[in-house]
């Protein structure tokens, strides 16, 4: 037993020793192993990561702040400035120390934050404008955001907006005595004090605000880390409406940046470096000044003759809008987009707006031509989208031909009244039930004649298509340009509200009413281009408000050409019985030099179970080779022919004395024939 004890222990302390050599080994392997990766992973460190975390370090270390460039100027066909920027110098603070009430820190620093509001309104008050508003001492700590609410630390805070020459000699002399204290060359926004085209135009507000609620700005902010050029500073006026927002890219410009060095507690340290911005794109529209003046001179002087003037029988004093467009045939260019009333755009040029103003501008600040909701409102709230009336019977008339559902040559007789529906037992009356008697297609045009409209096209489409016949009916609306967009270059444009699609009605009622203008509300824009379509016999153009864009010499960065967007064929010959049909008899052109093509309408619309009159007008000229669509619309305003056809005339007569009805401006041939008497 002894014996085996002894062989036993030293077998297991021989086991032992292996065992322990072992796990020596293990030990020895692994730590050679975690110093071999940790040497390797301080050599990729070193050589292969060191200059990227060395930049990261930097980046920690310099903040950019964007500055933003002076934004490109918006003109006149003519040259004249719409919209344009000048520059200014304006006082920017970034604060050295810590003064928010959150910290220990910047509860102590507070005082000194208040005691240098304080000494800046001392110098405001002593050397600022006598004739502006006076910052009060509770503005400028607002102004210093000492809780950095609006920005972060490194940012510069801009205290004051336009200096006086005294302002900025003071504060460069004193900079040791206001620490972090800057003078920034900026840019105010002007708009033409004469209000051309205002709404179409636009205005700006500040980017707080327009990244909150409109999409285009929604997505900048989004993207804004991953591209220094979308930075925007919160206190920056954008584009809000209009052209100012629809190019707000190209007019904005490309950014600069002040990299500013920066410490641990996030506050600038340091001396920053700037590099500049570059200026934005110029826009040059095709809005001719003269014309856009008549046609803005021409709604409110029309509006003011109906308040005081009956109209059969009646004065209108409930029409308090009016809305034209002018669009060239050849070119699709808008040479002219009123929308009345209008306002001061300047209102807007601090980016915000005081309760009185906007109390003023709310019903009459966006465009009306291309809008409908909140774009004015005339006295029982119709808004500037209306039914067409009878200026759809042209295209009533066009489909009607093409579908074969008459002839040129077939007669219809008009009894004043038409019937319709199960046992007749719907009616459409003519205006005053007048009956006209026999009517071929172009005098039913003429005669305005609903009872043909019903019978000839509303009734005979349904028969021909049965409940496919919306869907035919819709597809001609689109291709004039009806219910559909129009290409123009300008944000919020309304398609119109299509009543023919509502299935409370019957596929039949619908096509009915259709036909001579009850069943869809459109732009007025849309009604132009309609308008310039049937005058070029179906090239529907794309409408341009811009000619081209410019960059800050002056080389041209784009052509705005004639496009087509889609072009409708018909035969010659119904072309020409339905344009020949547009001569409706219109007393407010009694003299007009031109031969032109016109269609006046009236449409009818409820207000609390009483039906209003909507004057509408469209017309191009000269009837051949026309250059010029105008459609004019005037809720509420009555009769077409009395309310909307005296505003067209006097577009037409401004157009012809800027670029000539014939080709020829009569403004050139005026001045030469005062020239020669001149010289005589």
């Amino acid at each position: 037993m002894k014996s085996s004890y002894a062989k036993d222990s030293f077998e297991q302390d021989a086991e032992l020793q292996r065992h322990f050599n072992i796990r020596l080994n293990l030990f020895f392997f692994s730590t050679f192993a975690i110093f071999t990766v940790i040497i390797i992973r301080l050599a990729i460190l070193q050589f292969v990561e060191g200059p990227t975390l060395a930049q990261r370090g930097t980046e920690l270390r310099v903040k950019d702040v964007p500055l933003p460039p002076t934004r490109g100027t918006i003109y006149a066909a003519g040259g004249e400035k719409l919209a344009y920027s000048t520059p200014v110098q304006s006082l920017y603070i970034t604060l050295q120390e810590d003064y928010s009430s959150n910290t220990k820190q910047g509860k102590m620093n507070r005082p000194k934050a208040i005691a240098l509001a304080e000494k800046l309104k001392v110098a405001f008050d002593k050397y600022g404008d006598p004739h502006a508003p006076e910052m009060s001492l509770e503005e400028i700590i607002d102004a210093l955001d000492l809780e950095y609410r609006k920005a972060n630390g490194f940012e510069p805070r801009r205290i004051k907006l336009d200096l006086t020459t005294k302002e900025i000699a003071y504060f460069l002399e004193r900079k040791d005595q206001f620490p972090g204290i800057e003078i920034i060359e900026e840019s105010i926004r002007h708009y033409d004090p004469d209000r051309v085209a205002v709404q179409t135009v636009g205005y700006m507000r500040k980017y707080a605000n327009a990244s909150t609620s409109i999409p285009f700005y929604e997505e900048i902010r989004a993207q804004e880390k991953s591209d220094p050029a979308l930075q925007y500073t919160e206190t920056e006026n954008v584009g809000y409406d209009g052209l100012e927002l629809y190019f707000q890219n190209e007019l904005r410009g490309k950014n600069g940046f002040k990299k500013v060095p920066v410490n641990p507690r996030n506050m600038a340290n340091g001396i920053s470096e700037v590099i500049a911005p570059e200026k934005g794109y110029d826009l040059h529209t095709n809005i001719n000044k003269n014309v856009q003046l008549a046609a803005q001179q021409a709604i409110t002087d029309q509006l003011k003759w109906l308040h005081t003037n009956r109209v059969s029988g009646k004065l209108h004093p409930d029409a308090k809008t009016g809305y034209a467009v002018a669009m060239e045939v050849e070119t699709g260019n808008i040479v002219a987009m009123a929308s009345m009333p209008d306002y001061d755009t300047n209102v807007w040029q601090s980016g915000g707006i005081s309760s009185e103003d906007w109390k003023q501008i709310v019903d009459n600040y966006q465009n009306g031509t291309i809008t409908s909701i909140s774009s004015g409102r005339s006295g029982h709230n119709f808004d500037s989208t209306v039914y067409l009336g009878s200026t759809i019977k042209p295209l009533s008339v066009l489909i009607g031909l093409n579908e074969g559902l008459f002839t040129t040559n077939e007669h219809y007789t008009d009894r004043g009244i038409a019937y319709f529906g199960r046992n007749d037992s719907s009616s459409v009356q003519n205006s005053g039930r007048v009956s006209y008697g026999p009517l071929d297609p172009a005098k039913a045009i003429y005669k305005s004649s609903n009872a043909f409209m019903v019978e000839m096209v509303g009734e005979r489409l349904y028969n021909k298509y049965k409940l496919d016949g919306i869907e035919v009916w819709d597809k001609y609306m689109k291709e004039f340009g009806l219910g559909v967009a129009t290409g123009v270059e300008l944000p919020r444009e309304f398609y119109g509200i299509l009543d023919y699609r509502d299935e409370g009605e019957t596929v039949l009622a619908r096509l009915v009413y259709s036909s001579f203008g009850q069943q869809a509300k459109y732009t007025t824009l849309q009604l132009a281009q309609y308008t310039a379509t049937l005058a070029s016999r179906g090239k529907r153009m794309e409408p341009h408000i811009i000619s081209k864009i410019t960059d800050a010499e002056g080389n041209v960065v784009r052509n705005y050409e004639p496009k087509v967007l889609n072009e409708v064929n018909f035969k010659k010959e119904h072309w020409n019985e339905v344009i020949g049909g547009m001569k409706t008899d219109v007393s407010a052109f009694n003299g007009f030099p031109y031969d032109f093509a016109r269609k006046t309408g009236t449409s009818q619309q409820d207000s609390k179970g009483k039906m209003i009159d909507n004057g509408v007008f469209i017309a191009f000229a000269p009837r051949e080779n026309p250059k010029l669509a105008v459609a004019v619309v005037v809720p509420e305003g009555g009769f077409g022919a009395t309310s909307a056809a005296p505003i067209a005339r006097k577009i037409f007569e401004a157009y012809d004395q800027e670029y000539g009805l014939d080709g020829v401006p009569k403004k050139a041939v005026q001045q030469s024939g005062l020239n020669e008497k001149q010289e005589d």
